[in-house]
């Protein structure tokens, strides 16, 4: 016979987990929710941004791609080429990017009289910004692993809250997939919470996973299982821990976009022109980033720089012949690239359009309500200590959930280490801090 303790038991021990997970998770999902929102508009912001230079008065012949990139050099002197962005409309300003001292600056140069409209660092960017402030805190390689941690325990905190949610005897929707409005305000806020938490937590999951390629130990744990596996087949277009990998054999050109520029060779005259009248009638999906050869004698790379990702190609060009060398279409990447592709193409809005930019709005916005109606149910029923749901025994795991915790933690190794240290140290005030046990929930209790 079933002992009829241990469902309760299971449901204390998954209940406090979630617990913690949220406890930690909240102030990271609602500060990646909100980051998240606004990077998610990112084109309609930066084209709203550059306003002044998209339709530009001034009328004559438009100068040479050389005379172009000499005046953005003139502009930052002692810098050197890294990045033409190929114009779509005549009337508008030529984007280069400039190298000096390994930054990066974005020089704004009238295509007819080469006045310099204006000289941006890349890297303080409005969006630039937003991208660091969303994927590393401002902080850096800590700070990409701290939302990577974060990561980890918000999918352990939905996917413990989709068990705490499940149907148990209950009859009708109301509770289950619409809030009660007149059961007052504990249920309300329990209903909040819970309802919130369904319709969010599948887009939510992939919302995570499909960010965590640019984590910092993630995506370096990626890159050595690919190249274990031989897997490994550049070019990679995504940054890790908020920068290009490098000297990696995932690497493609296209890496030294967002990460730290490597000199080029002295640029040959006429060569850029013969680049551009190349890749012009190619098709690529814009913007298009032209980057010079590291040596002479080398081919120009031109590489699409498309935020829906499957659009993106990467092309070899002979500056002195104008001949294409080689072109590498989505299409023709590494299975995993390409999933990963679209993931970053899904997580970033771009992938069907507007309507990708409004579900995943809906989602960063469903994600803040989850974790503040969390807070209140919290703040309102805790009464001794952390207001932890106390630990009434020691969890008796099947071997099912095993090999779950298991599987999670090969997928998510900074998941695996942080649950182990957890469990260490919960260990260790129950047996030796009484006092810190009784303010966790820790005490052994009979009944809750």
């Amino acid at each position: 016979m079933a002992n009829p303790i241990r469902p309760q038991f299971s449901y204390n021990a998954v209940w406090r987990w979630h617990f913690y997970a949220g406890l930690f998770c909240v102030p990271f999902v609602i500060w990646l929710a909100l980051t998240g929102s606004l990077y998610l508009w990112k084109p309609q912001i930066e084209a709203w941004l550059d306003q002044p230079y998209t339709h530009l008065a001034t009328t004559g012949p438009t100068a040479s791609p050389d005379a172009q990139v000499a005046a953005a050099l003139r502009a930052v002197p002692g810098s050197t080429l890294h990045k033409y962005v190929l114009p779509e409309q005549p009337d508008e300003a030529v984007r280069i990017l400039v190298t000096k001292g390994h930054q990066d600056r974005r020089v704004y140069v009238d295509p007819r009289s080469l006045a310099i409209l204006a000289i941006v660092n890349e890297e303080r960017r409005p969006m630039r910004l937003i991208f660091h402030l969303h994927g590393e805190l401002l902080a850096g390689a800590f700070g990409s692993y701290m939302v990577e941690i974060a990561a980890c325990w918000t999918i352990v905190m939905l996917l413990t809250g989709l068990y705490l949610w499940w149907p148990r005897g209950r009859s009708g929707l109301a509770g289950v997939l619409y809030p009660r409005l007149r059961g007052g305000s504990r249920v309300f806020w329990r209903d909040l919470h819970a309802v919130s938490g369904i319709w969010v937590s599948l887009f939510a999951l992939a919302l995570i996973v499909t960010g965590l390629p640019w984590a910092k130990g993630w995506g370096n744990y990626l890159i050595e299982i690919r190249q274990i596996t031989g897997t490994a087949r550049g070019p990679v277009d995504w940054t890790i821990g908020g920068k290009a990998p490098q000297a990696d054999a995932l690497l493609g050109d296209h890496a030294g976009h967002g990460g730290m520029a490597m000199p080029s060779a002295p640029l040959a005259p006429g060569e850029l022109a013969r680049v551009i009248a190349t890749a012009r009638p190619l098709a690529v999906a814009p913007p298009v980033l032209i980057s010079p050869p590291k040596r002479p004698g080398d081919p120009w790379s031109v590489t699409s720089d498309a935020a829906n990702r499957p659009l993106r190609s990467d092309l070899k060009i002979d500056g002195r012949t104008g001949r294409l060398v080689s072109r590498i279409d989505f299409a023709q990447r590494h299975w995993i690239d390409r999933t990963i592709g679209y993931g970053v193409a899904g997580h970033e809005g771009a992938l069907f359009g507007l309507a990708n930019q409004i579900l995943g709005t809906a989602t960063a916005l469903l994600l803040v309500v989850l974790a503040v109606s969390g807070v209140v149910m919290w703040w309102r029923r805790r009464r001794i200590g952390l207001g932890a749901p106390l630990a009434l025994s020691r969890p008796r795991l099947g071997a099912g959930l095993v090999a779950a915790i298991l599987a999670l933690a090969l997928y998510l190794p900074l998941f695996g280490v942080t649950l182990a240290l957890v469990a260490v140290a919960e260990a260790g005030v129950r047996r030796w801090m009484p006092g810190a046990a009784l303010w966790l929930g820790l005490r052994p209790q009979t009944a809750y």
